[in-house]
């Protein structure tokens, strides 16, 4: 490597890096305005080096914390399930389209690229899921309207399984006299890990951040996911703080109660399990969307 060559090298790298840690500026800000004092915020902005440190917002949260600690627990069951029941239900309908020699395979196709384009709307389907399915007010409410995967995954994952998976293998393993379930689980899945991991992150993310199922099927405290609870929360807090009276008549505590801070505390404690999990699918991610996004 001559001279140059290094040099432009080092220089990508450093440009590289400093873009990488400019990506952590929005969550570094996040997190400092979290422990400012609600005050200083109002007044001053928002700031990497708060002028006036407070942990009042997390104090509140803790001591909502049965009910946080519930809701956390009722997310990561709906997201394990869930990601895992829309993984299985995904890959069986992704892994039929995917062969060239299915019976209608076209108009199968076309259904699915259909439901990108056009859905029932939420009045049919909040019927559907209440009247038919009776899941409301269950944990059910919260699992099997994402369950019924995504169009664009389904397709995704479709193209990995034609433009990945050798049609040869296939062929040897049915003339040695494996059935199409066998090949399946035992040839398919195996060498299907970028795109199951990229579209389990995909549903994973889904279930995770969902709140719309847990506001229109859920009544029950007890089945809030964490992003109900802490949407609930934040909903009591503008709302006390933005009626004089009731903050008058509840003393200098709601007065206290921080807004702002509030708010960056909730995202905090939100995407912090994310940024864990992340790391261990990344490896797997950037390749399963490179290769299931070639057309097929």
């Amino acid at each position: 490597m001559n001279r140059e060559n290094k040099t432009w090298q080092w220089a990508a790298h450093i440009i590289m890096s400093l873009f990488s840690l400019s990506c952590l500026l929005p969550f570094l800000l996040l997190l400092m305005s979290s422990v400012t004092e609600e005050k200083s915020i109002l007044r001053n902005g928002y700031s990497f080096f708060p002028k006036d440190f407070s942990l009042l917002a997390y104090r509140y949260l803790w001591e909502q914390s049965s009910l946080i600690f519930n809701a956390y627990g009722i997310t990561v069951l709906i997201t394990v399930v869930g990601t895992t029941a829309s993984l299985l239900i995904t890959s069986l309908l992704a892994y039929p389209l995917s062969r060239r020699d299915l019976p209608g395979g076209t108009f199968f196709a076309f259904l699915l690229f259909f439901t990108l384009l056009f859905n029932g709307g939420l009045v049919p389907t909040y019927l559907v899921y209440t009247q038919i399915f009776h899941i409301k007010n269950t944990i059910w409410a919260l699992i099997i309207p994402g369950l019924l995967m995504n169009g664009f995954n389904a397709m995704l994952m479709r193209t990995f399984f034609r433009t990945t998976i050798p049609v040869p293998v296939l062929e040897s393993a049915s003339m040695d006299g494996a059935g199409e379930f066998k090949m399946y689980y035992k040839i398919v899945l195996p060498l299907s890990l970028p795109i199951l991991a990229t579209v389990g992150l995909f549903q994973g993310l889904a279930y995770w951040n969902d709140w719309n199922n847990g506001l229109i099927y859920v009544t029950n405290p007890k089945l809030f996911s964490l992003q109900n609870v802490l949407n609930r929360i934040m909903s009591d807090i503008q709302f006390l703080a933005s009626n004089g009276d009731l903050s008058a008549s509840a003393g200098s505590k709601v007065a206290e109660l921080p807004s702002e801070t509030f708010r960056m505390a909730i995202a905090v404690i939100a995407v912090i399990p994310i940024l864990v999990a992340y790391p261990f699918f990344q490896k797997y991610f950037v390749k399963g969307m490179t290769i299931g996004a070639v057309k097929g």
